[in-house]
């Protein structure tokens, strides 16, 4: 029997640990974009009819909802499917399906074509969302899981930066349908790259029993493969042994509740600002592209900022720290009422930033690293899923105020008041029970 060597085992570990992140990264890069290149676009549909047809406030904010409840009944049932089936196959299929979903919309010729595909195309982004977390954090060192989990969702908010920064150049070009066609190129990019780099979760295989092929990945990925605790078919359930929602209800009621609440607030503030603020920013005086660049130091502060609060979070634990920042991010809306000149104005938002689309990307690798293996996926499914009502209520609620030509300084007062209850939820969040397997410490007995 071969002993292993360790400096070998670790460059296979630290090498798939690179290709995992960064694969899961530029996914969710391509999601942000395909959820926030609406928000970029928008301006567009209420200013000329002839693009999609009459669109009114009201429809707007309607129409940037349904991909959103499309995350919604995604993530949902990507929770139980990637419990059950494995998270590459759920992963790969989302590539897949979002892809051909920005694809056909961008060939839509009215609103209720158009809102239909943004719902279906939000299926794909719900199922990649709630799978990313789990994989990364089963693959994440121990000791900068949070980071790695940072590092994966700011993809979000980069596909968003990316979102404003392409319309800035390119819209005026290319139209709204050209920036859809982007959001496809993942069919022929990261899918087949994805395919060949992507593997399966060694502790989900081990968790379902498949230990043999959770060996010969563990082998060959570096990654240290779990204990097994294989419970036979006709033994009764017992805490801990429980997969998916069911698991997820029955060991870790009031957490999910909670955390379902805090994901929800989070998304209410991400989209309510990513779909309305280039709006509200013209409507303050700013023109097109002025009003884009606040959408663009919006999610540059998000990303910037969820990075180095992840590293604090890795120190000294994600809940204080998410806590911090839904208290920094309504201080920060709140401000954006005050009437700052516009370089100070800059500078708030791009704290806001931070204050919602970074304490997001805070709160889905909190819950990552909350739950234990079997029911992880059903736990960031339900973030991603439930989460994704704030989603879906915060762009319509706004739109209705803007029809309904309320200020917008009252606007964001609602939005900080928002930020302020998501802090005060997080502080009543009980400490994490991760019932997570150890690694074994060595490779050699897979063989015996």
């Amino acid at each position: 029997m071969a002993t292993p060597d360790p400096s070998a085992q670790e460059a296979r570990r630290l090498r798939t640990i690179l290709w995992v992140v960064s694969l899961a990264t530029v996914g969710l890069i391509f999601d942000g974009y395909d959820l926030v290149v609406y928000g970029a676009v928008v301006s567009q549909f209420l200013r000329d009819p002839s693009q999609i047809g009459n669109v009114t406030p009201a429809l707007a904010g309607q129409l940037g909802s349904y991909a959103l409840f499309g995350v919604l009944v995604g993530a949902l049932m990507a929770g139980t499917v990637g419990d059950i089936i494995g998270r590459r196959k759920v992963m790969l299929g989302s590539y897949a399906w979002f892809s051909i979903g920005m694809a056909i919309t961008a060939m839509m010729e009215t609103t209720s074509g158009f809102g239909l595909l943004r719902f279906i195309t939000g299926l794909g982004v719900g199922a990649l969302v709630a799978t990313t977390g789990a994989l990364v954090a089963e693959y994440a060192p121990k000791d900068k899981k949070n980071l790695c989990n940072a590092i994966v969702y700011s993809g979000i908010p980069l596909g968003s930066l990316l979102a404003a920064l392409l319309a800035i150049m390119l819209l005026e070009h290319i139209g709204w349908r050209g920036m859809f066609w982007l959001g496809a190129l993942p069919f022929v990019t990261l899918l087949p790259l994805a395919y060949f780099k992507m593997p399966e979760s060694v502790a989900w295989l081990a968790s379902h029993g498949h230990m043999e092929e959770a060996r010969a990945l563990s082998e060959r990925t570096g990654i240290p493969l779990p204990e097994a605790h294989p419970v036979h078919a006709d033994a009764p359930a017992a805490t801990g042994s429980r997969k998916g929602f069911v698991g997820l209800f029955a060991d870790y009621l009031a957490p999910t509740v909670l955390l379902g609440l805090m994901s929800a607030l989070g998304l209410l503030l991400v989209y309510s600002l990513n779909t309305w603020l280039p709006v509200l920013m013209s409507k303050s005086g700013f023109n097109t592209k002025g009003s884009l660049q606040f959408l663009l130091i919006l999610n540059g502060g998000a990303v910037l900022g969820a990075l180095l609060a992840s590293k604090v979070a890795d120190r000294f634990g994600a809940k204080s720290v998410v806590v911090a920042c839904f208290a920094i991010g309504a201080a920060a809306i709140f401000l954006m009422t005050m009437g700052f000149p516009v370089a100070g104005l800059l500078a708030i938002v791009a704290v806001v930033g931070l204050g919602t689309s970074g304490t997001q990307v805070l709160i889905y690798g909190l819950v990552s690293n909350y739950y234990r293996t079997n029911v992880r996926g059903a736990g960031v499914a339900w973030c991603a899923g439930f989460g994704r009502l704030g989603g879906v209520v915060g762009p319509v609620f706004i739109g209705y105020m803007q029809q309904a030509e309320l200020p917008i300084d009252t606007t964001f007062q609602i939005l900080a008041g928002v930020a302020a209850v998501g802090a005060v939820l997080t502080l009543v969040l009980p400490m994490a029970r991760n019932a997570s397997a150890k690694p074994v410490a060595k490779l050699a007995t897979a063989n015996a």
